[in-house]
């Protein structure tokens, strides 16, 4: 009996020990009726979570089906877990400059929201995954690295901080200070001197809040 088989048969037991409908249980604990009555029914394509089963123990405590191993041996994954869509696009911007007059192409990804909120309290609608391109930001962040972008943050409000930016159809991502009327430029590579643009001049796209290493 393989893992989903074992939820199916679990829950159709517990449905039957408690008389029961799945949708029943489900809807007493507050969960989505297609939560158990997908296994109910052998439809499932993900294993029961984890705090699916907490939830069932805590109201049936008593069931005997609790003690089986088949029931107790779960996926690392926990299908109960929510998620959060967070857009992810092709566009690289350069660690020096690179062009972002192209197309881009979007898609979106899932993400624990529990875990993209220890990162930013920002609303998911408002992150965008992308990826440096370039050496001028190492060791902070190498070519390929992952970058996740923050738009509600457009104001250089904290210096020294990592924006994403454009200037004309030339993207980047440096540190920003202002000087004035002006931006300071500044790369994390020691080899790369630092540049000065007119305020105006320069579009901020977003602020870095957190950097995917490349394995």
């Amino acid at each position: 009996m393989d893992g989903l088989e074992a939820d199916t048969k679990l829950i159709n037991d517990l449905c039957q020990w408690a008389g029961k409908k799945p949708s029943r249980i489900a809807a007493d604990l507050g969960m989505a009726a297609t939560t158990l009555a997908r296994p109910a029914s052998g439809k499932a394509t993900t294993r029961l979570g984890r705090t699916t089963l907490a939830a069932l123990e805590q109201a049936y405590p008593d069931f005997p089906g609790w003690g089986r191993s088949e029931a107790i041996a779960r996926d690392d994954g926990d299908p109960d877990l929510p998620m959060v869509g967070i857009q992810h696009i092709d566009l690289s911007f350069g660690l020096g400059a690179s062009f972002t007059d192209g197309p881009v192409e979007i898609e979106v990804l899932q993400f624990p929201k529990v875990w993209v909120e220890t990162i930013t309290s920002s609303p998911p609608a408002f992150l965008t995954w992308s990826r440096g391109r370039g050496d001028s930001m190492a060791p902070t962040i190498h070519d390929g690295d992952l970058v996740l972008l923050d738009r509600s943050q457009r104001r250089v409000q904290e210096q020294d901080a990592l924006w994403a930016f454009t200037i004309g159809d030339v993207g980047a991502i440096k540190r920003l200070r202002v000087k004035g009327d002006r931006f300071q430029i500044l790369s994390d590579n020691p080899s790369v001197p630092p540049d000065e643009e007119p305020i105006d001049f320069v579009n901020i796209v977003a602020r870095v809040v957190f950097v995917g290493k490349r394995t």
